[in-house]
């Protein structure tokens, strides 16, 4: 383990000519937390490290130099093989409820927190290596990730930027040289993850499991200072901090719900404090409307179905509010009237979240105003792309087209196997457009920033993964992130990844990457 005061990079004199040190600038906060919060080790170094993908607009947002990244250095920071200056890599600890069974220790098995850096736009942000070796946490695994699974979270997180859905980010993807076994030998890889930080539901489930009071206390200070500094000037901060985290989820689950997006894996050491997507293993987004859609080949009994995932948001957080328990006794004085707060924070979740799926649905049918009858209209809708197999991305997008007038009904309702269904609908929708003070053409224009064009389909999805881990052709992996990277601009010439899979194409599961 090297000393956090020592750097490990190479000095500029050990670098070549013309080759400049990775410069990261990390300030790191959580280390400074007791170290009952984590452990210190350095990520395993591996044995042959190659570039894949660099994420140079991220990279210049967080104030690092691409060039840097992208040398012989750089790629050995990205890989494991070299601590960076300055970096303090730590594997975090936590506890989660994994499809409704608590494991009181699980903690970073597979990856590093190298350090934090302050973003362009003043943000702090953890830099994480995925697939970095074994830890302590690692509970008898290898620590390392395979290609196919680096690829994945690289393709559907900056699809979800892009779609502007808060969520943790790709900046580079490095390849091995050296093979991980599953269910057979792959190629191995290591991802490098940015988020607003790492903090889980489960990481304070981890402290309470423990009876260590004073350890969520401190994770809780934590987490008001850089995430909800709000909060700490609120009469009680730390019911305050659980109003935050409710709020932020509620809204990012019905985000995830107007895009047709299927986490997979919504256990509670999958839910960020930040309010940021994270962890993208058995994840996809819905083609035929299906409220119990499963993509995940691990969830048998639907726990975290497209239609369930809001309910499972809010078993989540009531975990964490029962883990925010004594902390809210202590500054409560009693503990019924935590009990009641905690209570009255969580009655709180399911009307902000129906608020922010109704006015999102609302926004993708043209309707700018809000009038009752509006959400019977769109439930009646999904309703009839339930009973169709309509294509979700495909109907709310050609819809667009159909807001002006029947004239463009044609597009929309060739997606419904009884296209009879969609006309009778429209009948209604268009009634209610005519209440609309908004021009047809402003309307439309408004419309096609709710609902992308492109997506990450996922038969393209592996697809670019088949060729990337089989055949070394990074090609479809590259021509996928441009189209995902702009999601809402009509690009013709790429219908093909407009279009739903074939039945021959339609990849039915999706795994885990470990």
């Amino acid at each position: 383990m090297s000393s956090p005061d020592a750097p490990a990079i190479a000095s500029p004199a050990t670098l070549g000519p013309g080759r400049q040190p990775v410069r990261f600038g990390f300030e790191n906060t959580f280390a400074r937390l007791p170290e009952r919060f984590y452990t210190r080790l350095d990520p395993a170094p591996v044995a042959a490290p190659r570039l894949v993908k660099l994420n140079v607009e991220l990279a210049r947002s967080l104030g690092l130099d691409p060039d840097a990244l992208a040398s012989a250095p750089g790629v050995e920071i990205l890989a494991g093989n070299r601590v960076a200056e300055g970096a303090e890599p730590l594997a975090l600890a936590y506890a989660g409820h994994q499809f409704g069974q608590f494991v009181p220790q699980l903690g970073d098995g597979r990856t590093n927190l190298l350090g934090e850096v302050s973003g362009l736009d003043g943000v702090r942000y953890d830099i994480q290596l995925k697939g970095s070796g074994p830890t302590p946490f690692s509970r008898g695994g290898d620590g390392r990730a395979a290609l196919g699974p680096v690829l994945r979270e690289y393709i559907v997180s900056e699809a979800m930027a892009a779609l502007g859905v808060p969520t943790t980010r790709a900046l580079a993807a490095v390849t091995t040289g050296e093979r991980v076994f599953r269910e057979t030998a792959l190629p191995g890889a290591v991802l490098t993850r940015v988020a607003a930080s790492h903090l889980r539901v489960g990481t304070f489930q981890y402290f309470a499991a423990r009876g260590d009071t004073e350890g969520t206390r401190r994770l809780a200070d934590y987490a008001i200072a850089r995430h909800y500094p709000e909060a700490a000037q609120a009469k009680q901060p730390y019911r305050a901090l659980l109003d935050g985290v409710i709020a932020r989820q509620a809204r990012l689950v019905a985000q995830w719900m107007l895009l047709g997006f299927i986490h997979g894996v919504m256990n509670t050491d999958n839910t960020s404090i930040s309010g940021e997507t994270i962890d993208y293993g058995p994840c996809a987004f819905m083609e035929a409307y299906d409220p119990v859609k499963v993509f995940s080949s691990i969830d048998h009994y639907g726990r975290y179905a497209y239609g369930n995932q809001a309910r499972a948001a809010h078993w989540n957080l009531a975990r964490l509010a029962e883990a925010l328990l004594p902390v809210l006794e202590q500054a409560e004085g009693n503990g019924e009237v935590a009990l009641a707060s905690a209570n009255e924070a969580l009655a709180a979740f399911a009307p902000q979240f129906e608020a922010a799926r109704a006015s999102g649905l609302g926004r993708k049918l043209g309707l700018l105003t809000e009038r009752e009858g509006d959400a019977a209209l769109a439930q009646d809708l999904l309703d009839r792309m339930a009973a169709n197999r309509a294509d979700f991305t495909l109907t709310f997008r050609r819809l667009c087209a159909a807001v002006d007038g029947p004239g463009g009904d044609e597009g929309a309702r060739t997606l419904f196997a009884d296209p009879g269904a969609y006309d009778a609908w429209a009948a209604g929708w268009r009634r209610r457009l005519e209440e609309e003070p908004v021009p047809g053409q402003a309307r439309a224009a408004a419309m096609r920033m709710e609902s992308p064009a492109f997506i990450p389909r996922n038969h393209m999805v592996e697809a670019a993964l088949d060729a990337a881990v089989g055949r070394q052709d990074f090609q479809p992996f590259e021509e996928l992130m441009d189209v995902v990277g702009r999601p809402y601009e009509d690009r013709p010439g790429l219908e093909r990844y407009a279009t739903p899979a074939r039945p021959e194409e339609c990849v039915p599961q999706t795994f885990c990457g470990t």
